[in-house]
């Protein structure tokens, strides 16, 4: 899900003459590559994107390829463990993302960026909810149910501004929103869901040592049927005799959108004069208790388990990487 990647650089083409003494002077070019490539690993204490944990408040190893052109135009992938009480039968996260990163030469320090990302979910789908509810229609056995309904896999559009260390970015889902749609308990398709940002990276006057900033607001383009959502006993016979949707919420609430916040500070250093270290501690929580809480159908286990969780519960992260 949506979440700060790598932070891309456009590098200029560099030439370095040669000159050689002969009979009569030559002068040869030598030019270097108009491509950069950069990786990265690194440890978060939770992996949070958009405020909301997909690692069920637990730790997860990260680490991404980068490729950038000196024209603007990079690509890139990123990885990450998630969970699977959240993505059922998926252990990972792979993003792949590709898009052009340019300057307006009028104004100092005024930058722009454009474009696409897909994050995917190997193994992992809605038809894999592995849910135990208590039906009472059935006389109070346990059953399973496994909705209809696609993968997990999400695609977006993006495109931002910049002005020295302020910058901000919006993105819509060119398909369905992480697999809501009508046959997964929804309105209606999801496609068209958005998410704005607005994101600060300020200098201090200690080297190496930034403070970061975010807020960010989710529109989802539509919400939980409610005659999926049983207030009482998930499971039972509700509406017109519809069987309420795979979901443990208690909350009875419909509605995912929220606006999240991120504050901390980040700090570049090296180790054994190596540089690309990079360490953080952010203060990370988002205001939607309601569907994302340990009552809500956003914090409930899909995974064949009653546990569930706060999964925008307000929390201090920790990171710690390095780029290589």
């Amino acid at each position: 899900m949506v979440k700060s990647l790598i932070s891309l650089a456009v590098l200029g083409t560099l030439v370095t003459p040669v000159v050689y003494a002969a009979e009569t002077t030559k002068t040869e070019t030598k030019e270097e590559s108009s491509w950069s490539m950069t990786t990265n690993m690194g440890f978060v204490s939770d992996y949070r994107a958009r405020g909301v944990s997909q690692t069920w408040r637990k730790e997860a190893i990260q680490a991404g390829i980068d490729l950038t052109h000196s024209s603007g135009f990079y690509l890139g992938a990123f990885g990450s463990n998630v969970s699977p009480n959240t993505y059922p039968k998926a252990n990972v996260e792979l993003d792949l993302y590709a898009g052009y990163n340019g300057t307006v030469a009028a104004v100092e320090g005024l930058g722009y960026t454009a474009g696409v990302i897909g994050y995917f979910y190997p193994n992992g789908s809605w038809k894999k909810y592995n849910g135990v509810l208590d039906n009472v229609a059935a006389g109070g056995v346990e059953v399973q149910q496994t909705p209809n309904g696609g993968r997990w896999d999400t695609y977006e559009a993006n495109a931002g501004i910049s002005y020295k260390w302020l910058s901000a970015k919006g993105s819509v889902t060119l398909g369905d929103w992480y697999g809501a749609e009508q046959s997964t308990g929804w309105t209606k398709s999801t496609r068209g869901t958005t998410y704005l940002e607005l994101n600060a990276a300020i200098p201090t006057p200690l080297n190496g040592l930034t403070l970061i900033g975010h807020v960010g607001r989710l529109n989802v383009n539509g919400q939980l049927d409610a005659r999926y959502i049983d207030e009482a006993i998930p499971g039972t016979l509700i509406g017109n005799n519809l069987p309420s949707g795979p979901n443990a919420s208690t909350s009875g609430a419909l509605n995912p959108d929220y606006t999240d916040y991120k504050v901390g500070l980040s700090y570049a250093f090296k180790v054994l004069n190596a540089d690309g270290w990079n360490a953080g501690l952010y203060y990370i929580g988002h205001n939607n208790d309601n569907y994302w809480g340990s009552r809500g159908y956003g914090g409930a286990s899909f995974n064949g388990s009653i546990e569930a969780k706060n999964l925008n519960k307000d929390a201090a992260v920790f990171t710690l990487g390095r780029t290589f």
